[in-house]
């Protein structure tokens, strides 16, 4: 009988031990199954977060549907599953939501930070909104056609004087105007050129696309990924203008003659015509008045933009008074002008950000900053070196909007814990998801809208005869910018 008592007892211990245990070790048992239940809850909130967001990047790639379906479908997904099933939590979804920080003083008012929600960037949303009305607006007006002529006409319609030309013109207007409206206008003008003058346009469209995507780095406004960058780093205008401003024109410097060396053969002028055959530019204006006003629009925009540091008006406030103005001005065709907003393309930022969102929530970006910390070893160069050729490569063959937004957080780790500046990483991002995009036909916007014209045209553009040229122009940039970076900041 004591045999099988002390076999009773050593099975464990007797429920009313149990009850006798201290309070605190219950507490504390208590406490750490619920952190292990939680534990289990992040990851697979994590898992789940990946898998929307490979869907979702996978889909865009594939282009079967329309790109803001995809996004906003796997924002309401990460909505719902992740914040909602997995965390169980509304505060997250409302984070990644957003709408209070419209109503923040720092939304129009700039307060020297960068924006304080981790969801959906509201400022990046409303500045480009902005400036698609107001280019909308000057392309009404034969804005763009009428600036084409114009120069062309300046340069007495010679090949290679248009060449260059087009090409510092295209670099100039996407520091300001989104590069895909740029590459519309200047790639339809460059074709009619060609017919009147007998050359081959692609080498110009080529051309074009490439200082187009290298023009827009160079500013806080020319390029998507670089207007996420800034709103969410609360990087000014002018910051940009000093960093990558100054990478963009070294490049372009070392850029247009290594173009002219590889087109100067297709370039030559084979039709020499009377001046009086050529068209006058004042045919391309439809309305003097709206041509006017366009001209004051653009120019107060780009003041706003250059001053709005020592104004302290935020890009998203810059945006709906440019907006606001250009409706007025348009009057009665401010409704048709509306309709032609790209209204897919805010959408499509809309769900990308939510999406985002999932990702930095559940911590799986802050695991790919700490692997990118490990593999660097802490060292800073080797980290500018992985961030720009990996921003570059993904790039060149996957949109560079939302890689740029995945991004934006995982530098933000890397400043906190691997002790680089995050104005560095910063321009590094930018750089190599700007430049990265002219590598291939499908990597940028403006390369797929400048190809199609071609092709409509009657000049159909290979993926070989693009490549040929433009994917060693683009490491040559990419090269150039790291060499600037480390010798700048390091």
């Amino acid at each position: 009988m004591e045999t099988g008592g002390s076999s009773r007892k050593s099975s464990g211990p007797h429920p009313a031990a149990l009850e006798k245990r201290p309070a605190a070790i219950l507490e504390g048992e208590a406490c750490r199954n619920k952190i292990d239940r939680k534990r289990g809850m992040c990851v697979i909130a994590q898992v789940v977060a990946v898998g929307i967001f490979l869907v979702m990047f996978a889909l865009i790639v594939m282009e079967k549907f329309p790109r803001h379906l995809v996004t906003l479908v796997c924002g309401g997904l990460t909505l719902v599953v992740v914040f909602g099933v997995c965390m169980h939590s509304g505060a997250a979804a409302w984070e990644a939501l957003s709408l209070y920080s419209i109503a923040e003083p720092s939304f129009w008012m700039s307060h020297g930070g960068g924006s304080a929600s981790t969801g959906i960037n509201w400022e990046t949303i409303f500045f480009i909104c902005g400036m698609m009305i107001m280019v909308e607006g000057m392309a009404d007006s034969g804005f763009f056609h009428w600036l084409c002529m114009s120069i062309a006409r300046l340069v007495h319609y010679r090949t290679v004087p248009i060449f260059i030309a087009f090409m510092l013109m295209s670099a100039g207007l996407s520091m300001f105007i989104d590069s895909i409206t740029v590459i519309l206008f200047l790639a339809a003008v460059t074709v009619e050129l060609g017919q009147l003058l007998r050359f081959n346009p692609v080498p110009m469209i080529l051309t074009e696309i490439f200082c187009a995507n290298l023009g827009g780095s160079a500013t806080m406004s020319g390029d998507p990924p670089n207007i996420i960058i800034g709103t969410s780093l609360g990087l000014s205008f002018g910051d940009f203008i000093v960093n990558t401003g100054v990478i963009a024109l070294v490049s372009m410097i070392v850029i247009v003659p290594v173009f002219y060396l590889c087109f100067r053969k297709s370039l030559a002028q084979t039709d020499a015509r009377q001046m009086a055959e050529y068209p006058d530019p004042a045919a391309a204006i439809v309305s003097k008045r709206g041509f006017a006003i366009s001209w004051i629009i653009f120019l107060c925009a780009v003041v706003l933009l250059v001053t709005h540091a020592q104004t302290g008006l935020t890009v998203s406030c810059i945006g709906v008074l440019i907006a606001v103005v250009t409706l007025l001005a348009a009057g009665k065709h401010a409704p048709a002008m509306l309709r032609r907003v790209d209204w897919s393309t805010l959408l499509f930022f809309i769900g990308l950000f939510v999406v985002i969102s999932g990702l930095e929530q559940t911590g799986v970006l802050e695991l790919l900053a700490g692997v990118i910390g490990t593999v660097s070893g802490g060292n800073a160069l080797v980290m500018v070196a992985i961030v720009i050729w990996g921003s570059a490569i993904a790039s060149a063959f996957i949109d560079n909007i939302p890689f740029a937004a995945t991004m934006i957080p995982v530098i933000r780790s890397l400043a906190a814990t691997q002790g680089v500046p995050l104005d560095v990483l910063a321009w590094t991002l930018a750089m190599g998801t700007d430049i990265g995009g002219n590598a291939t036909p499908i990597g940028a916007s403006a390369n797929v809208v400048g190809t199609a014209i071609a092709a409509k045209s009657g000049h159909p553009i290979s993926w070989g005869t693009y490549c040929k040229v433009m994917a060693p122009a683009t490491v040559l940039v990419v090269a150039i910018s790291m060499v600037i970076i480390f010798v700048r900041y390091f």
